[in-house]
């Protein structure tokens, strides 16, 4: 059984810097693409960022040059920096990982940015 752990999030002033990690198991971790999506109250989820097997990566046009992702194979993990938040930023962020092309989920974590 898939399951993906996120850990990070809170209140940060706009302007500041907010570090979410995920830790995946039930599938081989360094095989597959994982990544972040997010949704805003009333809003649509839409992808932030993703990182391939091979380390390539994509950004939403929002985040691109704010937000980093990267992957640790080694522990199962992928993590997403985010810096010089903006209060449009706030939303729920949800850890993704795809298996065979299905996407799984996590259980989302809050991140709010205060102007």
């Amino acid at each position: 059984q898939v399951q993906l752990v996120e850990s990070g999030g809170g209140l940060v002033e706009a302007g500041g810097s907010l570090n979410l990690s995920c830790v995946v198991s039930g599938m081989i971790f360094s095989q597959n693409p994982v990544g972040w999506h997010r949704q805003a109250q009333g809003k649509e989820r839409e992808s932030v960022a993703v990182v391939g097997s091979g380390g390539n990566t994509g950004y939403g046009q929002p985040v691109k040059g704010r937000f980093t992702i990267s992957r640790d194979n080694a522990k199962n993990t992928v993590t997403l920096q985010m810096n010089s938040l903006k209060p449009e930023d706030t939303a729920v962020y949800y850890c993704t990982a795809w298996d065979l092309g299905r996407p799984y989920w996590g259980q989302g974590t809050q991140v709010t940015v205060s102007s």
